[in-house]
């Protein structure tokens, strides 16, 4: 009862003009009410236990589901490559990195659904054990057959991986400061594709070693050191934060899986429910409260957004070599994957700049997102239309333009899908939503991957117009992406999605009719952080 007395009179402060303005200001500079520099302890203290842990798996998992596109060029010149190895055509390599994302799609949602209903750790951990088996698996392949089933496999398997990220940090930060986070481990895949790309090199010279050639070693060892990690997840993640005293229960096959200790504990497991009161609690969600999310409009512009993105971005990972390729024939293979590399060191460079500036920002995220998508239109025109026969490396500028323009505009995605579902639908929310725009997004991935490229026989033929519709084509998508964008701002002002905004669901925090859950971040995500304190502040 007291508990409850005391949550209404927060909500009333809360909600008390200037009252509630001079608790914001509180809140903020650290004075009275919240002493923001010990909170902010806390959250550096999570950084530290979930970020590297997230970073090493995405390294990893985005290097088996990206090194066909290395081993399409990979030992070329001995008739070591991927096609010739398997006997295959281009076409069939589109098929083949299309049903990835066919599978992709369809699991992504219910992976995302069981892993709010199980442990986030246990699930995060059978997804990657998972991925690094069926990566060591396809250095077995040994015909198209095998290829198409072990990237259908590999699709279910890691469905649900990145939505499951996205909803685990949820779990213990706020939605607005989840942008920069994201960022920083999506910046693994970028690493991912520069290091890969430099480490192929150093796997050629392994061809025919042990009667392997270059890209078999590639995927066994990658999916060896895969599995390796997924089994050191069950004691390095966190599990779901608890209220403080109370200790999880574990029946059935929870005795036989190793615990991992508690991510924070004390004074700091103390300031973390009272600052993030929301996650804790979780009524179990219904099929109705799953209903109100897939019909919430604002599913839908982010999607848009997600597909340009999502689909530039799988279209260069796996095609860069076979673009750089296109502007210059001469190259060798070890050129290939060397010149791919800056590509994603571009990438992880905007990442870094961007994605700190979106949270302290975090009502603009439309701008933060629209700037970067117009880098990439401009690099995509350049490698279609800049240089020439004789100088043909203005055309490899703008594939680093467009890694550059890649980097911010999927953790900023991911990042606004947190902030307005879960005011609005809470856990469900976050974990139904992200999945759809993640899942669904991947259609365009299937586009540039099967229909684009490689896949397009006569935009394929060589010469100077090479692959110049796939470009306008992906052009054209990244316009819909900033049109989405623009819309999406549009609609929340008029139909608003604040942070007092009633919760329709009874899987949220709180019922229709009932006042928003009022914790101290949600008081502090009403006003933007800005450049306040920028460089020795952890927020």
């Amino acid at each position: 009862m007291e508990k409850e007395l005391a949550y209404e009179q927060r909500t009333r402060q809360a909600g008390e003009g200037e009252g509630r303005h001079e608790l914001d200001r509180d809140a903020e500079t650290g004075l009275g009410v919240v002493d923001i520099q010990r909170i902010e302890k806390v959250y550096w203290k999570l950084d530290f236990r979930i970020i590297p842990a997230f970073w090493t798996l995405y390294f990893l998992c985005s290097a088996i589901r990206s090194n066909v596109g290395l081993a399409q060029t990979m030992n070329l010149a001995q008739g070591h490559d991927l096609a010739s190895e398997l006997n295959i055509k281009p076409k069939e390599i589109s098929l083949g990195l299309a049903l990835f994302y066919v599978c992709y799609v369809i699991f992504d949602l219910p992976s995302n659904l069981v892993m709010t209903r199980l442990s986030p750790r246990v699930w995060m951990s059978r997804i990657v054990i998972a991925v690094g088996i069926i990566g060591s698996c396809m250095a077995a392949m040994k015909a198209a057959w095998s290829f198409y089933l072990l990237r259908l496999l590999l699709g279910i398997v890691i469905a649900g991986m990145w939505p499951g990220m996205a909803y685990y940090l949820t779990l213990f930060y706020p939605p607005s400061r989840t942008g920069k986070r994201i960022g920083q481990y999506f910046t693994a895949a970028q690493v991912s594709a520069a290091v890969v790309s430099l480490v192929s090199a150093g796997f050629q010279k392994m061809d025919g070693l042990q009667g392997l050639v270059g890209f078999q070693w590639m995927f066994l060892l990658y999916g060896l050191v895969t599995i390796c990690l997924g089994i050191g997840l069950l004691w390095w993640l966190p599990d779901r934060p608890l209220p403080p005293g109370e200790t999880p229960e574990r029946t059935g096959l929870d005795k036989w899986i190793p615990q991992s200790r508690p991510a924070l504990t004390g004074e700091d497991a103390l300031i973390h429910y009272e600052d993030l009161t929301r996650v804790y609690r979780r009524p179990r969600w219904t099929v109705k409260d799953l209903w109100h999310v897939v019909t919430d409009w604002r599913v839908w512009p982010l999607f848009v957004m997600y597909f340009g993105v999502v689909g530039v971005g799988i279209g260069v990972q796996n095609y860069a070599t076979v673009i750089i390729r296109g502007t210059n024939p001469n190259l060798t293979s070890i050129q290939l994957s060397l010149l791919a590399a800056p590509i994603w060191i571009m990438d992880l460079i905007a990442i870094l700049l961007v994605t700190p500036f979106s949270d302290r920002f975090h009502r603009h995220r439309a701008l933060f997102f629209s700037v970067p998508v117009c880098i990439q239109i401009v690099g995509l025109l350049m490698t279609t239309y800049a240089g020439s026969i004789a100088n043909p490396w203005p055309r490899y500028g703008g594939l680093l333009l467009i890694g550059f323009g890649l980097g911010p505009t999927v953790p900023i995605t991911m990042t606004w899908t947190n902030e307005i579902f879960q005011p609005r639908h809470g856990e469900v929310g976050v974990a139904a939503a992200s999945a759809l725009v993640s899942g669904l997004g991947n259609l365009g991935s299937i586009l540039t991957t099967y229909a684009l490229f490689a896949g397009w026989p006569t935009d394929a033929r060589q010469g100077r117009k090479q692959y110049r519709n796939s470009t306008l084509v992906m052009v054209g998508i990244l316009c819909l992406s900033i049109l989405s964008a623009a819309t999406m701002t549009v609609l929340l002002r008029h139909f608003g999605n604040g942070p007092n905004a009633k919760q329709i669901s009874s899987g949220s925090s709180t019922s229709e009719g009932e006042v928003g859950m009022v914790d101290g971040a949600a008081r502090r995500e009403l006003q933007e952080r800005g450049f306040g304190r920028l460089w020795w502040s952890r927020r």
